[in-house]
């Protein structure tokens, strides 16, 4: 009757654990729901249309239309000189505007000439003919503000400015600040919309290339904690049940003992998988010192650990408690040892963690790196991104080491705190 009661009282504790995760996942599934719907409901605020392009620039040649029409009115002299001119005036300028809106293209040297050229036929024309084209400077300027970027930008604008200003003066008198004015105002608003266009398209490319590394580092985070989790756990719960069965013929109590231990460490992983989902799981390195000497036990692995040192902060012991776990997952499942050796010690900058079997399998096929198989690829980032180093392969004397290296981080302890030392097997 007892054996009844315990597994009804399991399963009941199974179906609320699973109305826990069903009403997660309903919670999560409705926050995804409404995040989209505010996604769509901004999309027409967040997209800032097709990148401008070259004919943006094209209407503004409407500037010249006087110009064309001086010569087919014969009031231009030597016509011949003047339609050349204009037709180069305008190849270029067509050149010049499909090539400013990508950074590559701008700035080029092709293009930094074609502008040069357009500035010379420009400052001939204008000296040249006067009255309507002189409306070349402003496009001048526009075509310059559309190419050049820079601190030096505004002396350009000015100097060109004045130019148009002195070609102006020189033929129309004091209406030449027209020209002036419009030389300035093309090159300079010209520059300062397409500069801004620009650093919004950059910052927007930049926040989505962060939001995607978030998503992959988090996605990073998750493969690693579930790894480690489920596969230290799983391998416990195997090894747990090979004792119970070996031992249920002749010794039941140890059985039920061997079963008690399946349970708890059941409990715990659910406990461990529900943390790691949120982000908010924290090792303890005395809890998988525990579990190790649990674990490597019933796989008929004598365990031997020691430790020495002052107590670590929470984060060093985190990354050290997912190094015993891998470590001793690993030599329960493939090393086929009778001893595992887990020495916790260093210097007052370094902590330093080792587990060694005398086993003849290895966890992983060694590597050029000396690091392999997904599990040690984790730790080995997880350390890294902490300062630390992990090193594993076979051992001189037989046997597989992995080696973790940590700098020790002060944490303000209590007044009349001891440091501990101690030791264990």
């Amino acid at each position: 009757m007892s054996c009844v009661r315990r597994v009804s009282r399991h399963w009941a504790e199974w179906r609320l654990t699973r109305r826990a995760w069903k009403a997660d996942y309903a919670r999560v599934k409705d926050g995804y729901r409404a995040a989209r719907k505010a996604g769509k409901a901004g999309k027409a605020h967040e997209e800032p249309g097709p990148p401008p392009n070259g004919f943006a620039l094209l209407p503004w040649l409407l500037m010249g239309m006087g110009s064309f029409s001086n010569l087919l009115q014969g009031e231009t002299p030597n016509p011949w000189v003047g339609a050349i001119g204009l037709l180069v005036f305008n190849s270029l300028y067509v050149y010049v505007a499909f090539r400013v809106f990508c950074k590559q293209t701008r700035e080029a040297t092709s293009t930094r000439a074609a502008l040069a050229v357009m500035g010379l036929v420009t400052l001939a024309l204008a000296i040249g003919y006067g009255g309507n084209w002189l409306l070349f400077f402003p496009l001048l300027g526009l075509a310059t503000g559309a190419t050049l970027r820079g601190p030096w930008l505004a002396r350009l604008s000015l100097g060109l400015s004045a130019v148009a200003g002195v070609v102006a003066g020189f033929h129309e008198g004091s209406d030449a600040i027209t020209i002036v004015y419009g030389t300035f105002l093309s090159t300079t608003v010209t520059a300062a919309i397409l500069g801004l266009s620009e650093a919004v398209r950059e910052l927007r490319a930049a926040r989505e290339e962060l939001a995607r590394r978030a998503v992959e580092k988090e996605r990073l985070r998750f493969s690693r904690d579930l790894h480690d989790l489920l596969g230290h756990t799983l391998s416990v719960i195997v090894v747990k049940s090979e004792a119970a069965r070996r031992l249920a013929p002749r010794d039941l109590e140890a059985a039920l003992v061997q079963v008690t231990d399946i349970e708890s460490v059941g409990r715990q992983a659910l406990t461990e998988i529900r943390e790691a989902v949120t982000g908010y799981r924290e090792g303890s390195l005395t809890t998988e010192l525990d579990g190790a000497r649990s674990a490597l036990t019933a796989a008929g692995i004598e365990p031997v650990v020691r430790r020495s040192g002052p107590p670590l902060v929470p984060r060093t012991e985190a990354l050290l408690g997912w190094v015993v776990r891998e470590a001793v997952t690993n030599a329960v499942r493939h090393s086929g040892a009778t001893r595992c050796e887990i020495t916790l010690g260093g210097t007052p900058e370094q902590v330093r963690l080792t587990v060694t079997d005398n086993g003849t399998g290895a966890p992983t096929t060694p590597r050029p790196q000396g690091i392999g198989g997904t599990g040690l690829k984790g730790l080995t980032e997880r350390l890294a991104t902490a300062g630390g180093s992990l090193r594993a392969g076979p051992a001189p004397r037989g046997g597989f080491t992995v080696t973790a290296e940590l700098p020790v981080e002060q944490e303000p302890r209590a007044a009349g705190a001891e440091p501990y030392f101690g030791a264990t097997s």
